[in-house]
């Protein structure tokens, strides 16, 4: 039998062993830098996403770490994450934005990816995307129909195998048989929407939630039109513009945007650091990261800047990335000609 004095003794030494490992962890974090690196140019709708995280992530992060966003641009995202992949150390130090699509292109079999996608430690998403195609006055694409009947190829502007610009030009071509011609080797969306102003492309196909906000002027003035949004069901702020799978032509067209399109835009942007990170910074910065989704001043932040957020958790973006390697081989197959 223990006396009241041991046993208030042990109560106290067992209510340490909790709460150490919360306080603890502030120190590490404490006088230290957060590199979040972009795999895109500045400007684009992923440096946009990632320069409001950063302006509120820090607080949400015992120690306050200091949060610098860096671009690290090169085939759509690639060449960041094979580098976090690969050369970061797993100290939770670095976070990784890269395009989600890059997931899909391992379960095809592209060249040039030396990652992983399963052994990444996710931390979240800030929003679900939804696609669209937005195309400038002048080009004369003003509407589905246009685009569909064009007696030239269309100039569609697009990035680099991976990205959004570049996966869904491909796939329309391929579903759709629209006459587009793919024009890739922009570094981001935002110089896409510069070449389509300049007239070198017509447009661009890409995220809803970043064409509405990098290309608001262009929409507002009437000088840029969505003609096409290519989502599993129309987006509420679309609901007159034609949706591409309501045009396919048969079931397979129908597999092909989905698994090639509607599944892949639900993770496109995601945040991670580098395999074998400590398991207790992962937890912190996965909270971190939720709760700075939810922070009413980011929450204002976004608004002004209209950026939607609909987050994905990591462990949700995990589940997602394995389903995403449980396509049938057939249709894979198909995919891998497709986005070649």
């Amino acid at each position: 039998m223990y006396t009241p004095r041991v046993k208030l003794f042990l109560v106290a030494v067992f209510c340490a062993a909790l709460v150490a490992p919360v306080y603890g962890a502030a120190p590490y974090y404490e006088g230290k830098t957060i590199k979040l690196i972009v795999g895109f140019s500045a400007g684009g709708g992923f440096d946009t996403y990632s320069r409001l995280i950063g302006r509120h992530l820090s607080k949400h992060i015992p120690g306050n770490p200091s949060i610098v966003v860096e671009n690290m641009t090169g085939a759509a995202s690639l060449l960041a994450a094979n580098h976090v992949y690969k050369i970061a150390k797993p100290d939770g130090l670095t976070i990784l934005n890269f395009h989600g699509n890059q997931v899909i292109n391992q379960v095809i079999g592209k060249p040039g990816i030396e990652f992983d996608a399963r052994k990444f430690e996710f931390i979240g998403i800030p929003t679900q995307d939804n696609v669209a195609c937005a195309f400038t006055k002048a080009s004369g694409i003003t509407s589905f129909e246009a685009l569909r009947s064009a007696k030239t190829p269309v100039k569609v502007g697009g990035v680099a195998p991976g990205d959004t610009t570049y996966n869904t030009g491909k796939l329309l071509i391929a579903a759709l048989k629209l006459p587009i011609q793919l024009v890739a080797g922009y570094k981001g969306t935002a110089e896409v929407r510069l070449a389509a102003e300049a007239g070198e492309v017509a447009g661009g196909c890409w995220q809803w939630e970043s064409i509405k906000s990098i290309w608001r002027q262009g929409l507002d003035s009437g000088n840029v039109a969505i003609v096409l949004q290519v989502n599993p069901k129309p987006h509420p702020e679309l609901p007159n513009v034609p949706n591409a799978v309501d045009f396919a032509p048969n079931e397979n067209a129908k597999q092909i945007l989905k698994f090639g399109g509607h599944d892949p835009a639900a993770i496109t942007r995601p945040y991670a650091v580098a395999p074998g990170t400590p398991k207790d910074r992962v937890q912190m910065l996965r909270k971190a990261f939720a709760d700075t989704l939810k922070d009413p001043e980011l929450i204002a932040d976004a608004k002004r800047s209209r950026l939607d957020i609909d987050p994905l958790t990591g462990e949700e973006i995990e589940k997602i990335v394995l389903q995403l390697f449980k396509i049938d081989a057939a249709l894979v197959s198909q995919l891998a000609e497709i986005l070649k």
